[in-house]
């Protein structure tokens, strides 16, 4: 769930979403819980919060929370975070609810809090995952605490300047989530080295990875303020992947940066590590990509 001192109680605003509802004057408006929520997913609508459904129900908080108990036990529900409600369509009831790709969109308006989806995640999304991700992870700009929710874990990574982050709109079944393209994909599975798996895996990922990336993009993306060391580290798995064509014009930004001597792998020594001239990268980790 999201930490408390981090993100509103979505029972007590209505961030933009409470006009979708608008059935306080409509005179065939659902009187009960359940009629809502049919009514909503006819129109296509997985999402809803408490102020709203209160609003557009005409009924008490208290008779609203039990009946949400009631279609939460018979899993018509269900609220990774307070307040907030995802309906669960009957082919999704055994899991517990839809994919996140669902309502993540939906979630992170809700908080007011820019995001896009990234990391491993990304990387599946633009066909290149090896082995599916394990969780779902999203770049936010505040710390907050993974969630899960019927058979999905969403994971929080905490970024400061998010928004100089190229992302597109990708297409889910319930409307659009934000995704880092592939460019800044690549860089992120760089910053983020723990949940992308470590540098074997990031290397087998960055194999698929590197054939729906731009040479000339991935280089805007790393200017746009990542830190040197990334796209170091980036540049060198690049090569030995075998792209060393996107990685030429990266690498001749990066000599134009001066960028100081960094580690592969920047938890671990690097006494008498072999040095790689191209990226000024001290080689103090063996990876195996699995090709």
């Amino acid at each position: 769930m999201f930490s408390s001192r981090l993100a509103p109680d979505f029972g007590t605003i209505t961030g933009g979403m409470s006009s979708r509802l608008a059935l306080e004057k409509d005179p065939s408006r659902p009187r009960r819980l359940d009629e809502l929520v049919d009514r909503l997913q006819s129109q296509g609508r997985y999402t809803f919060i408490r102020v709203e459904a209160v609003a557009a129900l005409g009924t008490t908080a208290e008779s609203f929370k039990k009946a949400v108990q009631i279609m939460t036990r018979r899993r018509k529900l269900a609220s990774p975070r307070r307040g907030f409600y995802v309906i669960v369509p009957a082919e999704y009831r055994v899991a517990g609810a839809p994919p996140a790709s669902w309502y993540i969109d939906d979630l992170m308006k809700a908080a007011r809090t820019p995001y896009y989806v990234g990391v491993l995640t990304a990387a599946a999304l633009h066909a290149a995952a090896h082995q599916g991700p394990q969780e779902f992870q999203v770049v936010t700009t505040g710390r907050q605490r993974p969630m899960a929710i019927g058979r999905d874990r969403i994971r929080f990574l905490k970024k400061r300047n998010l928004s100089r982050t190229e992302v597109m709109a990708v297409k889910t079944p319930t409307g659009t989530m934000k995704v880092s393209t592939p460019e800044a994909t690549a860089l992120d599975l760089l910053r983020y080295v723990d949940a992308a798996g470590f540098l074997s895996n990031i290397a087998t990922v960055l194999h698929e990875l590197a054939a729906q990336c731009e040479p000339g993009r991935l280089v805007g993306a790393a200017a746009a303020g990542v830190e040197l060391p990334h796209a170091q580290r980036l540049g060198y798995l690049l090569d030995l992947v075998g792209a060393g064509q996107l990685a030429d014009p990266l690498a001749r930004w990066l000599a134009e940066q001066g960028p100081d001597w960094t580690r592969l792998d920047p938890g671990r020594r690097a006494r008498r590590a072999r040095r790689d001239a191209r990226w000024r990268i001290l080689v103090n980790a063996r990876v195996e990509p699995d090709l």
